[in-house]
């Protein structure tokens, strides 16, 4: 790939990522989608590879795509909408493979199926080999050779962070007060910085895409479909070819991904260790009480959890060399993510002491074990380098978190923990829920039914009076042939039948 082009392409793409912020951001879609399709195919004349010619029969598919996507201007009906923008964009896609001269017009359907799916790759990936590309080494010294040879990579690396970190900030703030508050006074400058966050999202995506489309309108591509076998050719010739569809990231690229992820969730993990585990003035801080502050945030914390151990799997399946400080980044993260846990784990417990067990809330604390034996695997692979094996592991930990939720019973586990807050009012906190909540119990099956029964005597007359209704009617169930021939065995129908024949049995 021609190192000029790749650096032209990925200017262009900025410059619209630029244009499509202010566009569209805080509009809804009209005539800001073809003024974006017309940006971007004015960037692709830009760039498109002189040597190459769009075929007079292709002259018709950026005509097609901006007229189509004028429409949008004109029609406002949402299943027209729809089917605008995505013929907009084939078609914008289609053109970008005529201006690399392709010859669209004349090749089969299944010819046009397969160039499809390669601009469709090359949108999803194409500004990382347009990235590699335009950091090949000039024919002349220029100003980037006086430049520090890291300092390129780290820019890229940030600029591939900034998304991610957009991302975990916003997950963060809605999980803890405190670090909302901090993000509120670090950013709160006097420019509007509520959209800024959504402008620079908007405008990065917007980017990454162009830049594939304009990777493909330049030539970059391998658009022939299908396929044709290469001839054998000398190794210095095999050294320029293009390189493969699925690129591989930079080491210092993936390290400042890393590096810059992990001085966020460090911050992240001191506020909690001060506030949340160190029981610091939250109402002093952030203006909440401690136990509105700790009852807040789990299912945030999880997604968090989720997303930065997809992150180093990714990265590590990219990144062009592992090295030592790669893995010690990755180790870092994930032990930072840990603690994150941890604190989703604790602000659970909280949430359950305060206003009882669901299935739901049961079900996370599973999750949240569940991930945590996978963070562990996930340290001992990286430093094993044997991180292949992490789905492995994963789905072992999977087997053996489902076998102990069986041993345990969801159901069993959840009336027995509301009864027994139910039995004894001190297990309850001062704001928290008092009493159980009936219909909640009466819905659950069969494990449930001993502590239903246990429950008895302490529920007020009508709710008694519910609670017998329901249980004569499992009663019944449970004598049916169908539940007590031998073939039907099963444990939490037995204890269940138990149970009740101290209340129904002659």
């Amino acid at each position: 790939m021609d190192r000029t082009i790749a650096t032209r392409s990925l200017m262009a793409a900025f410059a619209v990522g630029v244009v499509a912020q202010a566009l569209l951001v805080g509009a809804e879609l009209g005539i800001n989608l073809p003024l974006l399709a017309v940006s971007t195919i004015v960037a692709a004349t830009a760039v498109s590879n002189g040597g190459r010619k769009i075929d007079r029969l292709d002259l018709w598919l950026p005509v097609a795509a901006l007229l189509v996507a004028a429409m949008v201007a004109i029609r406002s009906d949402d299943t027209l909408l729809f089917l605008d923008v995505v013929t907009a964009a084939a078609l914008l896609g289609a053109s970008m493979a005529a201006f690399a001269g392709a010859a669209l017009t004349r090749r089969s359907a299944l010819a046009i199926v397969g160039t499809g799916m390669i601009v469709l790759a090359w949108v999803g990936g194409g500004i990382l080999r347009l990235s590699i590309a335009a950091r090949r080494p000039a024919q002349g010294p220029g100003w980037r050779a006086r430049a520090p040879r890291w300092a390129g990579p780290v820019a890229r690396g940030l600029l591939l962070a900034l998304p991610v970190l957009i991302v975990f900030v916003a997950l963060f703030s809605s999980a803890d007060a405190i670090f909302a508050s901090l993000a509120a006074n670090l950013f709160g400058w006097e420019i509007e910085l509520g959209e800024l966050p959504m402008r620079a999202s908007v405008a990065f995506f917007v980017a990454w895409a162009v830049a594939g489309l304009l990777g493909v309108a330049g030539g970059a591509a391998e658009l022939d479909w299908p396929p044709q076998p290469r001839q054998m050719q000398s190794l210095g010739a095999a050294a320029v070819e293009p390189l493969p569809l699925a690129p591989r990231l930079g080491a210092t690229e993936a390290l400042t991904i890393l590096v810059a992820v992990d001085i966020l969730f460090a911050i992240f993990v001191s506020l909690q260790v001060a506030y949340l585990f160190g029981g610091l003035d939250t109402l002093a801080a952030g203006g909440i009480t401690y136990s509105n502050y700790a009852r807040r945030g789990f299912f945030e914390l999880v997604t968090v959890t989720c997303l930065a151990g997809g992150l180093v799997v990714a990265l590590h399946a990219i990144v062009a060399e592992r090295t030592r400080a790669f893995v010690g980044a990755a180790i870092g993260l994930a032990l930072l993510t840990f603690v994150i846990l941890l604190s989703a784990a604790l602000r659970l417990s909280l949430y359950q002491d305060a206003y009882g067990w669901t299935e739901l809330r049961f079900y996370i604390d599973a999750t949240i074990a569940w991930l945590g034996l996978g963070i562990v695997a996930a340290v001992v692979l990286l430093v094993r380098d044997r991180m292949r094996w992490l789905v492995h592991a994963m789905t072992v930990s999977a087997v053996v978190i489902l076998v102990a939720v069986n041993l345990v019973g969801a159901q069993r586990h959840v009336a027995d923990a509301n009864v027994a807050r139910l039995l004894d009012p001190s297990l309850v906190p001062p704001d928290g829920r008092q009493g159980l909540d009936l219909e909640y119990a009466l819905t659950l099956g069969d494990d449930a039914v001993p502590a239903l029964v246990a429950a008895l005597p302490a529920l007020s007359d009508g709710d008694r009076a519910l609670a017998m209704s329901d249980l004569e009617d499992r009663w019944r169930e449970l004598q049916r042939p169908t539940a007590t021939n031998w073939p039907a065995w099963n444990l939490a129908r037995e204890r269940a039948r138990a149970a009740l024949a101290t209340l129904f049995g002659s």
